[in-house]
Formats: C-alpha cells, structure tokens, sequence
C-alpha cells in the first residue's frame, strides 16, 4: 500500500477526529452521520467476511506495523492517530488500537415470512446486543426493534453483539402497528401466563416479541400474540434476564424446527 494513502494526525481539533469520536462515544449519532464506528479487529473482520468494506480505518501509531495493512486495502482511507488521540476517540477503559468505519447499511424491504425477533422497548444496550447474537445464532435473520429500544448500531450494542449485526436484517424506530406487516404467528414471552416452553407446540416459522426488562411486553402486542409462552423456573426465581430467556425461547424454536 502507498504511504501517500496513510493520512496522520496529531491534533484533537481535527475535523475527522470531531467526527470519530462523535461516532465512538455517542449511541445515535450513527443515523446523523450515516456511518458506523467499529472498534477493534474482530468487529472490523466480521464486517468485512460479509462484504462490508470499510471507508475509513482507523490505527494508533503503536498498532501500525506494515503486516496490518494487507487486512485493510479496501479502506478508502487509512488514518493513523498518536496513540493518546485514539484513546481520546475510543469509549474503551482499554483502547483496542484499531477500528473502522462502515457506511450504515441501506434498509431493506421487510420480509413478512422470515423468522423475527420483535424487541418492545427492550432498553439495556448490553441485552440488546446479545439477543442479536442469540438470533443470529439460531437463525432469525430479521430483528425489529421498536420505538423505545436501545439504537441498534450504538457502539455498545456493536460490542455486545460481537459481529452478529452483519448477519442480521435490522429495522429500529418502528411503531407497533409495523408488526402488522408480518404474516408469522407472534410469540410472546410472559413471567406468569401461558403455555411453559418446554410443553408448547411451537410454530415455524415465527416472530417471538421480547419486552421491556421491567415492564414485560405491551397490553397490545400481547393482545396481538398467537401465543403467551413461559419458561419454567424450578429453582424460584421471579424472572429471567430478557436476553437469557431469548436464547432459551430461540434455542427452543430451531431446535423444533
């Protein structure tokens, strides 16, 4: 790669780091700018093994050496900041030396019969995250998130879901009223109503809707639902972590496929 395609910097009132650290640091700013911060290699490779090239990467002066750069040649630009000003972009306690950035992928049309995760309100980044890797994992390629959760492409939702987006049909800032687009049967998680999981005849393909860590799903999607379904807790407990108990119901769904 031509040293003349490295840009250096040094000073922290750089326009481009402005706008790294505003991706970097705050959850929306993602949907202003158009663009993703990926921090890190493995999010920066799981991108790029599903084909998304990254615009800018991004390197601390101690994280440089030439054997990288073969891993980063579909970068439009490659930037290398002093090590004090990629810590000063990264919202790390450790920076990881290296990150990217992706344009935000274009939205696509919503498919009424793939298998959905619905997520209600669903607000803690670090739950969030994971349910995306559980429905990855298991395969619900499409997540919808509706108004109230926390913002899909934020960095920590990013962290959390260790690659999962990029696997993943995501839709956020929906209304309800979107689920009527769905022609699958709507599953419901409930505390203490409805068929236990392990009993339940469940359908394929589905949507299981997952609610909001203390309120539970919404009256009306609940109103709306094929099904309430509960999972058993023999040792007492009152409830489930949302993003424990979405691995469960999805572990459950494949493996009734």
């Amino acid at each position: 790669m031509n040293a003349a395609q490295v840009t250096r910097i040094a000073s922290r009132d750089n326009a481009m780091v402005k706008e790294l650290r505003r991706l970097a640091q705050e959850p929306t700013q993602y949907r202003r700018q158009g663009r993703v911060w990926l921090e890190g290699e493995h999010l920066c490779s799981a991108a790029q093994l599903r084909g998304r090239s990254p615009t800018w990467a991004v390197f601390s002066e101690s994280f440089w050496p030439p054997a990288l750069m073969q891993k980063e040649q579909t970068a439009i630009k490659i930037i290398v900041l002093t090590d004090a000003l990629f810590a000063s972009v990264s919202a790390l306690g450790s920076p990881a030396g290296m990150g990217c950035v992706i344009d935000l992928p274009a939205p696509s049309a919503l498919d009424p019969l793939a298998p959905t995760v619905v997520l209600d309100r669903v607000q803690d980044a670090g739950n969030v995250g994971s349910i995306l890797r559980s429905s990855a994992a298991f395969g619900f390629r499409q997540v919808l998130a509706l108004k109230g959760t926390a913002a899909l492409w934020s960095p920590k939702v990013l962290r959390a879901g260790m690659g999962a987006h990029f696997g993943l049909e995501l839709f956020e800032g929906l209304q309800g009223d979107a689920l009527h687009a769905l022609a699958v049967p709507l599953l419901v998680t409930h505390v203490h109503g409805g068929d236990f999981l392990h009993r339940a005849a469940l359908p394929w393909p589905c949507a299981w809707v997952l609610g909001h860590e203390g309120q539970g799903v919404a009256p009306a999607l609940q109103a709306r639902a094929s099904a309430r379904i509960r999972i058993a807790q023999p040792g007492g407990e009152e409830s489930l972590n949302v993003a424990a108990a979405a691995a469960i119901c999805l572990h459950a769904s494949a493996c009734a496929r």
